[in-house]
């Protein structure tokens, strides 16, 4: 398979930005590298390298070749576990983009459980926001993604999707921990923590409050919805979640946010439209589809405190 090393060569000077890098990084001479590339642009017809004074880009015809190669890749990919499969021998490699919302708890779940009937196979998980989960598949980085609210969903295939609603979060001694279902405005009306425009709990939020003509004024904006989930216990203040990222914790109390002010999202489970995912990968996404089905049918609640 000289060929599909020849190919890695080219992601790997492609990423690199410089030939001497990439043979560093390769374990090989940049001089060896440097030919390996002249004689594939060669045999190709046509350069697919821009040579620049600061180092080596792709070209638009070395993005179609980088395109080819990373599907060419997954197919075979795909035969090996089919082949390993027929062969008895449960081994694979799965890697997921993911929403940082099932991280906690759903997906290392969903993980061991597989792993416990599939000893051999391996997992890669890429902690993405919503549009970057999108670029994972397009670009063959990642086999599965776990997104909420994703943009655009033009290579998108959905397998499977779950309606989740915004949960308000805050300390156990929050005056609004005393009430059974909590309003947009009301949360607000605290100081409140609330994630950055990447993530889908934002996009709704802003959503809802254009509407309203209202305006968000946090004391704390992040991409962690850790630290959001850890704020909250240090200040008498308000975050927000969807229900997959929580879970019982004494020091916690987390209230639903009436439909009223902020309609469920989506919880998507997808893959790159048209691709044939490897036996392993189908798999665990056929799990991970059937647990979300449950979580649908108990209506997306997380426990209790």
């Amino acid at each position: 398979m000289r060929h599909l090393q020849t190919f890695r060569l080219i992601e790997a000077v492609a990423k690199a930005g410089s030939i001497r890098k990439a043979a560093e990084d390769a374990n090989i001479t940049a001089s060896a590298l440097n030919r390996r590339i002249q004689r594939f642009e060669e045999e190709f017809g046509f350069p697919i390298f821009e040579r620049l004074s600061t180092g080596m880009r792709l070209n638009p015809a070395g993005e179609l070749v980088l395109q080819h190669y990373r599907g060419q890749h997954s197919d075979l990919q795909r035969v090996q576990s089919q082949v390993a499969d027929l062969a008895g021998v449960r081994r694979g490699h799965v890697t997921i983009a993911c929403s940082q919302a099932v991280l906690p708890y759903f997906l290392p779940w969903q993980i061991a459980h597989y792993r416990q009937d599939h000893p051999g196979v391996t997992f890669r998980v890429h902690v993405r926001d919503r549009e970057q989960a999108e670029t994972d598949l397009a670009s063959f980085s990642s086999d599965l993604a776990l997104v909420f609210e994703p943009v655009h969903l033009v290579d998108f295939q959905i397998i499977h999707q779950v309606p989740q609603p915004v949960y308000a979060i805050f300390a156990q001694d929050h005056p609004l921990a005393r009430r059974e279902q909590v309003r947009l405005s009301e949360c607000l009306a605290y100081d409140h923590v609330i994630p950055t425009p990447d993530y889908g709990v934002r996009n709704l939020i802003d959503m809802a409050l254009k509407q309203r003509s209202s305006r968000l004024s946090p004391v704390l904006e992040t991409d962690s919805f850790e630290l959001i989930r850890h704020y909250v216990l240090n200040e008498r203040a308000v975050g927000f979640h969807i229900a997959v990222g929580l879970e019982a914790d004494p020091r916690l109390a987390f209230r639903r946010i009436s439909e009223r002010d902020l309609p469920p999202g989506n919880l998507i489970l997808g893959q790159k439209r048209g691709r044939s995912l490897p036996v392993a990968t189908a798999r665990f996404a056929a799990q991970v589809a059937d647990a979300l089905e449950a979580l649908e049918q108990a209506g997306g609640a997380p426990a209790a405190p």
